[in-house]
């Protein structure tokens, strides 16, 4: 068995299992598939499943929980997988490094840091913090070890069109066309660049002091999409939807409706800080102009 079990192969578990392996780690990616990633072995698994996952888990010295359920089903999605992964770290004695988000600080105020209080009351953001809450419980008990990574939206290479900074927002851009996006285009927002998420995992992963914690991932920048837009320079232009539109589209498309229900991201600054983070883990946000340079050319059509 690897001595890391990423649970997920989304992009997020692609970047994870790309730097393990390029770190000299064995890695086994567990999904219900069996997605098979570059350099790892694969195994078929239901997160959800506590005995199966246990079984995948049993040598492993770290679960990577990098998986995502669709938008509208976290709320009877999430639950079963925070319980099995926990109760798989307890039996193999692996430690835990959950790949986390924003949203359960809610409407906060800025920026968000590792220890800014939990004050969501939104759908999702309550599900993902009972979540860490679970966690850590185990983690104050001493039952397991577990960290939770948390980063605002990310772009990149292979950042498709369901991210609000990924293929819907570049291609058109690059081609010169106006590209409407969530909320207000002048909004300031963090973003966090996919290749500095895995190297916060794997960081976090390794750290010797206080587990049962936060960390966060530093933002490449934060910026307004109206400010990135500018930066690509190719005569594109975004405008914002009006929030009525997707509030009118929530009754008739699951997934709309949960992306209004958590719109207030990007109507309003929604920024993050990791000062915390980068001082205890000693990781940094690559260059905001190499990574957009990158992740540009992964969008070009020659």
């Amino acid at each position: 068995m690897a001595g890391a079990v990423i649970i997920g192969a989304g992009l997020v578990a692609k970047n994870v299992a790309k730097l393990l392996v390029e770190q000299g780690e064995r890695v086994t990616v567990a999904t219900r598939s069996g997605s098979d990633l570059p350099g790892t072995t694969s195994v078929r698994v239901d997160a959800s499943d506590e005995t199966a996952l246990t079984a995948a888990t049993r040598s492993a010295k770290t679960i990577f929980l990098c998986t995502n359920p669709p938008y509208y089903s976290w709320t009877t999605a999430w639950p079963p997988v925070f319980a099995a992964v926990i109760g798989a770290a307890r039996a193999s004695g692996a430690d835990l490094v959950a790949m986390g988000n924003l949203y359960s600080y809610g409407q906060a105020s800025m920026p968000m840091a590792e220890r800014s209080p939990e004050i969501t009351t939104e759908t999702k953001g309550l599900v993902r913090k009972a979540g860490w809450a679970a966690m850590r419980e185990a983690s104050e008990r001493g039952e397991i070890r577990a960290v939770e990574v948390r980063a605002s939206d990310y772009f990149g290479p292979g950042a498709g069109y369901t991210a609000h900074l990924g293929e819907r927002f570049f291609v058109p851009l690059l081609a010169g066309k106006r590209v409407g996006v969530v909320g207000d285009p002048a909004a300031i927002h963090s973003w966090a660049y996919l290749p500095d998420i895995a190297a916060t995992l794997v960081a976090a992963s390794r750290y010797g002091g206080e587990w049962g914690r936060i960390w966060h991932v530093p933002a490449a920048a934060d910026l307004s999409r109206k400010e990135i837009a500018e930066q690509v320079a190719s005569g594109g232009r975004v405008y914002g939807y009006p929030q009525w539109l997707l509030r009118s589209l929530g009754p008739f498309d699951r997934t709309m409706r949960e992306v209004y229900a958590s719109s207030y991201q990007f109507t309003a600054p929604f920024v993050s800080s990791s000062t915390e983070t980068e001082a205890a883990l000693g990781v940094r946000a690559k260059p905001w102009d190499g990574a957009l340079a990158t992740t540009l050319g992964s969008y070009r059509r020659d």
